[in-house]
């Protein structure tokens, strides 16, 4: 067993706020949003300016030219959030219905803080061919889409096939918001730990959604040692039970060809992410190196509960409003997707996430134990990460023309 210094336990965040079920069931009475007019409509000369006739005039320009629908309809900042309920928060495959507030939440936080207008659509479907003919369907209104609380492995093809049959951008948030997220996340406590994010030897436990998109956008950072365990055990190339997807990952992770359970990936390990729902013992964490990075993001339960991870651990992290370090994708998607945006990109490539990550990392500028992510309310938060975003499309060849040059 490795030698530590106990680090000093980190409780609760002080004046934590706890929400009675009355005032919850108060705040999404009638639903959280509306739809508002962006200008005047109270003469019939506005409304001949807004509608018949001259709605015609705007009708037949993008008819021509297609692409200045950008410039004169809502679809450049108007983003589709779709889900068919089946992998909601940690509440499960409840349905359409019941998914519907997280939808429209997810609406109100691309208001409030990128100032994008978005629209929850709930799908009666669980197909994904239905699924993505919908999405396909629908796609001329929207300038992107955000696929949200749709269970793996289904995620996965739906969100390529989009990708691959639009040409605006398509983001799986449970995968690649949470990603971004944790990559930030790392880099900074990275520097309080003193160590090289190319050198940390990275156990990622959970091997769905999240999980697969971590590990992806971590080596794409450049860490060099990460490992993968599902509920059965390490993945590497000789189990014969892994899914396409699983053995996709098998063979990019794993360097030093790790077998058994998670006792035997964490042995000597730097940074443990929890993405599985499910519970580890904390002793296990005395086996990692030393000075241990512990990302328990399971909700509302972490994997580890986080004062007994303080025994070991130097930075402690879960996806909990009540903890200090909380990993909130709403650091990452609004201004992930204002900054698609606002280039006009296609889609959302690995470089771009990576650059979100940096910017919600700078946003930090002196990182502590304590402080390895910025506030969600940080002013100009989504801003920055959209500057980022957008600068990373244009270096990929994926940002499309300005708005002005739409009609040349």
């Amino acid at each position: 067993m490795t030698d530590h210094t106990p680090a000093q336990p980190s409780g609760q965040l002080p004046g934590a706020a706890a929400v009675t079920e009355a005032e919850v069931l108060a705040a999404h009475e009638g639903g959280k949003l509306s739809v508002g007019l962006r200008g005047e409509l109270e003469t019939v000369r506005d409304l001949s300016l807004v509608y018949t006739p001259g709605v015609a005039q705007v009708s037949r320009l993008i008819a021509d030219r297609p692409a200045a629908a950008r410039e004169y309809t809502w679809a450049s900042r108007s983003v589709a959030v779709i889900s068919d309920g089946t992998a909601v928060l940690g509440l499960g495959d409840i349905g359409p219905k019941a998914s519907l507030p997280v939808m429209e939440g997810k609406s109100a936080l691309f208001k409030r803080f990128a100032g994008l207008d978005s629209f929850p659509i709930v799908l009666d479907t669980k197909d994904p061919d239905e699924i993505v003919a919908v999405v396909r369907a629908i796609a001329p209104s929207f300038g992107a889409v955000n696929l949200e609380d749709i269970s793996a492995p289904r995620c996965f093809e739906i969100e390529q096939r989009l990708i691959d049959e639009l040409t605006i951008p398509v983001m799986h948030d449970d995968q690649h918001g949470t990603a971004v997220v944790v990559l930030a996340a790392l880099m900074n406590a990275a520097t309080v730990v003193d160590r090289p994010m190319a050198g940390l030897r990275v156990v990622v436990v959970g091997a769905g959604a999240a999980g697969v998109a971590c590990t992806r956008i971590l080596l794409a950072a450049g860490v060099k040692h990460v490992v993968m365990v599902d509920s059965r055990g390490v993945l590497h190339p000789s189990r014969a039970d892994l899914t396409p997807i699983k053995t996709e990952m098998a063979a990019v992770t794993n360097p030093d060809g790790i077998t058994g359970g998670l006792a035997e990936a964490m042995q000597g390990a730097d940074v443990f992410l929890g993405l599985s729902g499910g519970r580890i013992d904390p002793n296990l964490i005395g086996t990692m190196n030393a000075d241990p990075i512990i990302f328990a993001l399971a909700n509302p339960t972490p994997e580890v509960d986080p004062a007994a991870a303080h025994r070991w651990a130097s930075v402690v992290a879960t996806g909990r409003s009540d903890y200090p370090n909380q990993i909130n994708n709403v650091l990452a998607f609004p201004g992930i997707f204002l900054g698609a945006l606002d280039v006009g990109a296609t889609r959302i490539t690995e470089a771009m996430k990576v650059a979100a990550a940096g910017a919600i990392c700078a946003a930090v500028p002196e990182p502590t134990a304590d402080r390895i992510v910025p506030d969600p309310f940080e002013p100009e938060l989504a801003q920055r990460v959209a500057r980022a975003v957008g600068l990373a499309a244009q270096v990929d060849g994926v940002a499309g023309p300005a708005p002005e040059d739409a009609t040349d």
